[in-house]
């Protein structure tokens, strides 16, 4: 009897072991989420994904602000650790990229329709996968532009957005509307050209010399395409171009969504405020900023994100593949896309469900083109607020005939040096 009893108890735990082997080779998943506002979304995937699989997966989300503490205190649990986590930049990828597997060639990277929001490490691995951006661009009105005669494929370069804006602009008073919103030099505007249209002349000048990191210098090789579409902007306006720095950002606004003007530099966060205001979807589109650089006519918009996964290297391999597997599903599968689109809008993966918000709709349709994508250059700007403000002052001055466009030049290309040699 007893030999039995000793028999029974060595059968049960050979099965427990087997049990717990068994669970180990499936691998489970343990997501730290850096969005606070998306917890629940990842919440209710992650159980659906359990319920189908058997997979466990693990969702935890670090309070706002607080994301490099938790993780950092969560890599040292060791076997405890995130199968899965985020890197943002190029910082990111300095500090954890020993803790960041190698993705290319996985089954997640093959689903991508572009690389360009990916994060490479020295090697040139690639160790982040963006999965979701945002972009700017000019938000034009369609009706407007057809009442004008012409529709959003007639505008392919520089070339082709200055002929029809010119001719918009000369036709105003017949037309009533012009071409472009105010180009407002007001603090509440002028991010939009001192940030985001520097990006123009920063994005093409890094993609030649090969930039990935802050540098100490900039040349100033494209400011003669910066130039061509601030005077553009500027020209074919009905704001006084002496008095930019009265013009508010809420007033640009305001003239595109009253159909003053049929074009407006701004992003896809700008889609939700036009619509409340009563413009139609339809009639919305955003182009690429088209400046003048040869090749642009095969420019995407200007897009960018801090929002990219990294699968933790140091997890077993059993985790890792069940953590690839997952990423795999959530980018593929049904009920996987359509919390994307509720949750991130576009994201760069061949099964991407539409977003209600039809500027990441023109987006991601640019990037199914092959167009290149225009990344954020401006993110490397250094000593960030004295650069923009030297910018704004000398766009002031020339816009209002005070100084040339020698200014500009210098407060690009001297004013980086100086702010680069003031935060090093």
């Amino acid at each position: 009897m007893k030999k039995f009893v000793a028999l029974l108890l060595a059968l049960a735990m050979m099965l427990t072991i087997v049990s717990l082997a068994s669970a180990d080779e499936a691998g489970k998943v343990y997501y730290l989420n850096f969005k606070p506002e998306a917890d629940q979304a990842w919440q209710d995937l992650a159980a659906e994904y359990t319920k189908q699989t058997g997979v466990p997966v693990k969702v935890l989300t670090a309070a706002s602000g607080t994301y490099s503490d938790t993780l950092t205190s969560e890599m040292e649990k060791k076997d405890a650790a995130p199968t899965l986590f985020q890197i943002g930049n190029a910082e990111g990828v300095a500090t954890w990229g020993d803790y960041a597997l190698a993705l290319d060639g996985t089954d997640l990277i093959n689903e991508m329709t572009t690389s360009d929001f990916n994060l490479k490490n020295a090697n040139g691995e690639t160790v982040a996968v963006g999965y979701c951006y945002e972009a700017y661009g000019i938000i034009t009105n369609k009706a407007l532009l057809e009442k004008a005669g012409y529709t959003v494929a007639d505008i392919k370069d520089f070339e082709s957005l200055k002929k029809i804006a010119d001719d918009i602009h000369a036709r105003s008073a017949e037309l009533g509307f012009d071409a472009f919103t105010s180009a407002g030099l007001d603090g509440s505007s002028s991010w939009r050209f001192s940030g985001h249209l520097t990006n123009m002349p920063l994005f093409y000048e890094f993609r030649d010399d090969g930039i990935t990191e802050q540098p100490a210098t900039v040349k100033g090789t494209y400011l003669n395409a910066y130039k061509n579409i601030w005077d553009l902007y500027v020209s074919d306006s009905a704001a006084d171009a002496k008095k930019l720095s009265g013009y508010t950002g809420g007033a640009a606004e305001e003239e595109f969504y009253t159909g003053k003007a049929v074009f407006f530099q701004n992003g896809t966060w700008e889609y939700a405020t036009l619509i409340e205001n009563g413009m139609k979807s339809e009639d919305l589109a955003m182009i690429p900023i088209y400046c003048g650089v040869e090749g642009e006519e095969n420019a995407a918009l200007c897009a960018g994100t801090e929002n990219c996964w990294a699968v933790n290297s140091k997890a077993s391999e059993a985790d890792q593949k069940a953590t690839l597997d997952f990423l795999k599903w959530v980018v593929t599968s049904d009920e996987g896309t359509t919390m994307m689109a509720k949750e991130f809008g576009p994201i760069p993966f061949k099964n991407a469900k539409d977003s209600d918000n039809v500027f990441f709709n023109d987006s991601t349709a640019l990037l199914n083109a092959g167009k290149y994508v225009v990344t954020w250059a401006f993110n490397f700007t250094p000593d960030v607020d004295n650069w923009r403000a030297g910018i704004v002052s000398a766009l002031e001055q020339y816009s209002a005939g005070t100084a040339d466009w020698g200014e500009l030049e210098y407060a690009f290309v001297d004013g980086w040096a100086k702010c680069y040699e003031a935060t090093h």
